[in-house]
């Protein structure tokens, strides 16, 4: 582990970030390094000005990721090389906030009744298990595989009832 790297390991846990904060800023930092062949300390204004254009235009990453990558680019010139940073040189790119998807009332009314489908059906499935269980002690045999050859093709039906979003 190199001295710079150690010391923005140690500046992070100081100021007590999460480990996925510590983790992007890190790979921030070596990706920035990477790209230009030498060490950050070794890098200015100017080479950020083009690591910046070039996640956008060659990377084609998002506004968002882009801010995460000059916050560690500035975490790192700010409390590890202890130089200055000025945001009129290196602006961040505005951020871009994502709105939830709205449900049609349809679609809640689906949701709502795949959701009683699914508890009435977890319902019958503990009532079943159960009657198995007993059962199989008086070497009775009840209809346990129709009750899950009946879920097995309800769960198709109650995965279209639900919304495109859902990963159920």
């Amino acid at each position: 582990m190199t001295h710079l790297r150690q010391i923005m390991l140690e500046e992070l846990r100081r100021r007590n970030f999460a480990e996925t904060t510590i983790h992007s800023y890190i790979h921030g930092v070596e990706h920035f390094s990477r790209y230009f062949h030498r060490p950050p300390d070794q890098l200015g204004p100017e080479h950020i000005r083009r690591y910046q254009a070039m996640l956008f235009s060659e990377l084609k990453f998002s506004p968002n990721t882009v801010i995460l990558r000059l916050a560690a680019l500035r975490f790192f010139y700010i409390h590890v090389l202890k130089r200055n940073w000025s945001v009129a040189e290196t602006p961040y790119p505005k951020k871009v906030f994502h709105l939830p998807e709205i449900l049609t009332q349809e679609e809640v009314a689906r949701l709502i009744d795949a959701a009683k489908l699914c508890l009435t059906c977890c319902t019958k499935e503990v009532r079943s298990s159960s009657l198995v269980q007993r059962s199989a002690s008086r070497s009775r045999s009840l209809p346990h595989a129709d009750f899950l050859s009946f879920c097995s093709r309800l769960i198709p039906s109650i995965q279209q009832s639900l919304p495109r979003w859902c990963s159920c």
